[in-house]
């Protein structure tokens, strides 16, 4: 074996172990959840899929919720209101589905500039009206209330929660990427 697949191997390895952790860390974070009156719960999950994008990237986080929404999916209940395919398509199905886009769009620009934390804070506000978008639109459609009510009970609650965990996972979230480069745990 050729020393260049002998690296490609254990590349994929550690990418494989890395998305295995770190769903394992989404689908105990998902459900731990602050229940409000309504629907929508203040949930860890975008919490942790901001941190994730800065500690293993944007292809690694993406990987690691697509396998969260399929162990979810199959019945599990790692999300913030349970498990099953229910979640997806019931009336918060848009706030979880918009997550994907929400984390190929922030990621993008924190892939390249980590270190830019006041801009990485405004390109993760600016995505994460990916899924109040979303999810604000798919609550409408399916609970049948008005635009003003689903933003009033969906988005507005969780803009100052959302960007406090913005703010700290620009914080911390350049270190612990730095450390896990240094540990040689991530390229």
């Amino acid at each position: 074996m050729s020393e260049k697949s002998t690296t490609k191997s254990r590349v994929n390895v550690k990418d494989l172990v890395m998305i295995a952790l770190s769903a394992s860390v989404l689908c105990v974070c998902g459900p731990l959840a602050i229940k409000l009156p309504g629907l929508v719960p203040i949930s860890l999950t975008n919490l942790v899929l901001y941190f994730l994008v800065y500690m293993i990237g944007t292809r690694r986080t993406a990987i690691t919720f697509i396998l969260y929404c399929l162990i979810g999916i199959a019945g599990m209940p790692v999300f913030s209101n349970g498990g099953g395919i229910i979640q997806l398509i019931g009336p918060t199905g848009g706030f979880i589905v918009g997550f994907l886009p929400m984390i190929i769009v922030m990621g993008l620009f924190i892939d390249r500039h980590p270190e830019k934390k006041v801009l990485c804070v405004i390109v993760m506000e600016a995505s994460t009206w990916i899924p109040y978008l979303l999810g604000t639109f798919w609550y409408v459609f399916s609970t049948k209330n008005t635009l003003a009510f689903a933003f009033t009970a969906c988005v507005l609650p969780f803009l100052a929660e959302d960007l406090i965990k913005m703010i700290v996972a620009a914080i911390f979230g350049p270190s612990i990427r730095k450390r896990l480069r240094a540990a040689n745990v991530i390229d």
